[in-house]
């Protein structure tokens, strides 16, 4: 039975490519003009959302480098640990809406210090499962299809990460607390 599922795990995807090009083809489409106009509106696209990645960029770097991470986690730590919440997750916290990227790698760093199957690192993976990079995807669906103004969407999606977090967080140490 592993072999079969192992089978048809391997051969999905190719599959799953070769059909759509020759389905399209059975059905009369071009299918590679229509290939190369996708990419050239990709193209476009990539170029016009440059500039929102670079302001998200500095904006993130401007945050980690200026010490407001440190000062929020130094501040907020003691009320996190009085609740059995380890202050180490904190500024995953924080990053994981901003950055994927940087997230991953911090959430690499926590495991890497305190292994996988530590509390730290359970309710790290966790996290990173559970919440989303929701400025990177604002900036960049928004960016690429000209809303300027996604308010309601930054607030339901900040609330949303906010839920992931803590509900991580308490899933970990009922399941493993």
């Amino acid at each position: 039975m592993l072999s079969w599922i192992n089978l048809v795990s391997a051969w999905s995807i190719p599959v799953i490519i070769a059909f759509i090009p020759l389905y399209a083809y059975t059905r009369k489409v071009p299918v590679y003009e229509s290939f190369v106009d996708g990419a050239k509106d990709g193209f476009s696209t990539a170029i016009g959302i440059i500039p929102h990645l670079v302001g998200m960029m500095v904006a993130i770097s401007v945050f980690r480098s200026s010490g407001a991470l440190e000062f929020f986690v130094g501040w907020t730590g003691p009320f996190l640990h009085s609740l059995g919440v380890p202050s180490e997750i904190l500024p995953l916290g924080i990053l994981r809406p901003l950055t994927g990227t940087g997230s991953l790698a911090y959430t690499t760093e926590l495991i890497r210090a305190y292994g996988p199957d530590s509390m730290i690192g359970r309710i790290a993976s966790t996290i990173q499962g559970s919440t989303d990079t929701t400025l990177y995807v604002l900036t960049v669906y928004f960016g690429a299809v000209g809303i300027r103004n996604g308010r309601y969407a930054l607030k339901v999606g900040l609330f949303s990460d906010l839920v992931g977090f803590i509900a991580a967080i308490a899933v970990c140490l009922l399941v493993f607390g």
